[in-house]
């Protein structure tokens, strides 16, 4: 029996937090599969330094400033689109941030933003995105979660929290949508090569009283059985392979590519 092809032509998808990392890796990927790619990020320079980087390799693109924590904004994200592309059948919810504090030194704000951003940004995305798949009866919607969706560690209560909540709701979205065509899944990545991992290392090494290769070395590594972080393209193909129609059977999951952290 022929493989099918992990080809996207025709389909129009939108990346959010594309602007860099592994949300930058997924659009680009998609772009090459045929997808036209809606490039989202508050980094507005950013996305359009992607988008052109998809254009030149030959792909459709547009750049899209959008907070995803805010109705308004994810509601023009779309509605862009739908309009630049004339459909609307992929959604990755890939944006985030992270903050690193103990829960009894928790800011607030840090805290409602995180799971504003993560959890509920994944929610208003896909409730503005269902409909033009459902007009089609064929969609895909991707969450990236995180290895700490499934596990915890400590100093990080709103990621995880959020990550957490985004199987859950990747889960139930699953059960919703699936009479319409449409699958949902999620991908839980472990340590990605990113500027926002690069970041935590500064932020553990400060938390945790020691030197930054010590924190690769010895918190960010320790549970893994590859000894290296992964790489955003990496994760990029799993996205792919879940938006093909070779995985037109597969909704509900949540994906770990971790190295083998939770194979212990």
């Amino acid at each position: 029996m022929e493989t099918p092809a992990f080809k996207l032509d025709g389909k129009a998808a939108i990346v959010t937090g594309a602007a860099s990392g592994i949300g930058r890796a997924i659009a680009a990927t998609l772009g090459a599969a045929g997808a036209a790619v809606c490039v989202g990020d508050l980094d507005e320079e950013g996305s359009r330094r992607v988008a052109a980087e998809i254009e030149r390799s030959g792909g459709r693109a547009i750049a899209v400033r959008a907070d995803v924590s805010r109705a308004d904004q994810v509601e023009a994200l779309v509605r862009a689109t739908a309009e630049a592309f004339g459909r609307m059948d992929i959604l990755v919810n890939n944006a985030g941030l992270q903050h690193v504090a103990p829960v009894h030194e928790f800011p607030l704000e840090k805290w409602n933003q995180l799971i504003g951003v993560m959890l509920t940004g994944t929610f208003l995305c896909t409730r503005a995105a269902l409909p033009h798949m459902m007009t089609k009866r064929w969609g895909r919607v991707v969450n990236i979660s995180s290895i700490h969706g499934l596990v915890a560690s400590p100093f990080k209560s709103a990621y995880i929290s959020a990550k957490h909540g985004i199987i859950g709701f990747t889960r139930t979205l699953a059960l919703e949508v699936a009479e319409h065509g449409i699958t949902a899944n999620a991908v839980c990545p472990g340590y990605v090569r990113t500027p926002l991992v690069e970041g935590q290392i500064a932020d553990q090494a400060r938390v945790h009283g020691i030197p930054a290769q010590q924190v690769v070395e010895t918190i960010m590594l320790a549970p893994s059985a590859l000894k290296r972080l992964l790489e955003p393209e990496e994760v990029a193909s799993l996205v792919l392979y879940l938006c093909s129609e070779a995985a037109a059977g597969i909704t509900g999951a949540a994906y770990s590519i971790d190295g083998g952290w939770t194979a212990r």
